[in-house]
C-alpha cells in the first residue's frame, strides 16, 4: 500500500514538473489507474476493519421466513433466496441447504443456509431484519398492487462442542420426522430430520439435509448453539422473548429495506437511506453496497 501511494504520488510530481497533466498522457491514465485499485484496495482493508467481532470471521446460518402477503410472501421469500444465493456465488463462497419447507401453491415458507467463507457471518448480519417488497402481484386476478414481507435471519455457526454454551439435556425436546423431497424415489422414508426445541427459550432448530439422522442431529444443535449465542451477546439476554419480538411481527414497521418494483423502481435501506434504481442488479446478488454502508453506520 505505501509503495503504491508513493508511485502514485511520484507520477503526479512528474506531471506537475513536464506540465503534462492532460487526461490523455500515458502519465496521466498510469496514475488514474493507479489510483482507482489504490482506492478499491483501501476501502477493503476499512472494511475489514471493522469486521473485529467475535465471530465476525466464522461460517453462517442465513434463515428466511415468509411473513405476511400470504403466497405472494412465500414467492418473496423464495427472490430473497435466490438473491442471497447470487451473492454467496458472487463473494466467492459455498452454501449447503439446511432446512427448507415449500409454499403451499408456490415460494417458500422458510429455508436455512448454511454459508461457508471467511466472514461470512460478518457480512450476513448485516441483513438481518425484515424485507418489504412492492409489486404487481402475479397471483392476483386483477393484477393488484400487493405488499408482502419476508424476514431474514443470520447466526455464527457454533460447532457443536462450543465451551461457552452448554445445553443441559433436559432442557431439550427432540423430534425426528420425514425430509421432504421432491417425490418419488428421491423422497426420504427414514425419519431422518430432526428439530431441537430449547425449552427455557422456546428456540427451536431443525436440519433435513442429510440422509443421516446422526448428522442432521449434529447440524441442528450447531444451529441451535448458533441461535443461542447470538441471545448471550444481546445486552438483555434474560429477555428472549423480547429479542426476538422484532422478528416474530413479519410485516409493517419493522422492515429494514424496501424493494419496490411498482409503480417505480427503487431499492431502499432504511438504516443508513442507501438506495439505488437498479432493482435487476440488487435482485441479481450486488447487496456489497448495501452491507458496506451498514457495516459503517453501526462504527
Amino acid at each position: 500500500m505505501i509503495t503504491r501511494q508513493e508511485d502514485i504520488e511520484l507520477l503526479i510530481m512528474l506531471m506537475d514538473e513536464s506540465g503534462n497533466e492532460s487526461e490523455e498522457s500515458d502519465e496521466f491514465k498510469e496514475a488514474h489507474q493507479l489510483y482507482m485499485s489504490f482506492s478499491d484496495d483501501l476501502d477493503g482493508y476499512e472494511i475489514l476493519s471493522f469486521l473485529s467481532g467475535k465471530f465476525d470471521k466464522v461460517n453462517c446460518f442465513l434463515s428466511i421466513n415468509a411473513g405476511a402477503g400470504g403466497t405472494d410472501a412465500q414467492d418473496w421469500a423464495q427472490m430473497l433466496l435466490r438473491m442471497y444465493t447470487r451473492w454467496i456465488e458472487k463473494q466467492g463462497y459455498s452454501y449447503e441447504v439446511v432446512d427448507e419447507s415449500m409454499g403451499d401453491e408456490a415460494g417458500l415458507k422458510s429455508t436455512t443456509l448454511l454459508v461457508k467463507g471467511e466472514y461470512s457471518y460478518g457480512y450476513l448480519k448485516n441483513e438481518s431484519g425484515i424485507h418489504r417488497l412492492v409489486r404487481l402481484s402475479p397471483f392476483n386476478s386483477n393484477n393488484k398492487r400487493q405488499t408482502s414481507f419476508a424476514s431474514v435471519e443470520a447466526f455464527p455457526e457454533v460447532k457443536a462442542d462450543f465451551s461457552e454454551v452448554d445445553i443441559d439435556p433436559k432442557d431439550l425436546k427432540v423430534d425426528t420426522y420425514r425430509a421432504s423431497g421432491a417425490g418419488g424415489q428421491h423422497v426420504n422414508k427414514t425419519d431422518s430430520a430432526v428439530r431441537f426445541t430449547h425449552l427455557p427459550t422456546g428456540i427451536t432448530a431443525q436440519s433435513q439435509s442429510s440422509r443421516s439422522q446422526i448428522s442432521n442431529r449434529e447440524t441442528a444443535l450447531s444451529l441451535l448453539k448458533s441461535r443461542l449465542i447470538q441471545v448471550m451477546e444481546k445486552e438483555h439476554k434474560e429477555k428472549v422473548d423480547e429479542l426476538r419480538g422484532n422478528l416474530t411481527d413479519i410485516g409493517w414497521g419493522h422492515q429494514i429495506r424496501s424493494y419496490v418494483f411498482h409503480p417505480y423502481k427503487m431499492v431502499k435501506d432504511l438504516r443508513t437511506l442507501v438506495e439505488t434504481t437498479d432493482v435487476p442488479g440488487v435482485m441479481n446478488g450486488n447487496l456489497t453496497p448495501f452491507i458496506h454502508a451498514n457495516l459503517r453506520n453501526k462504527k
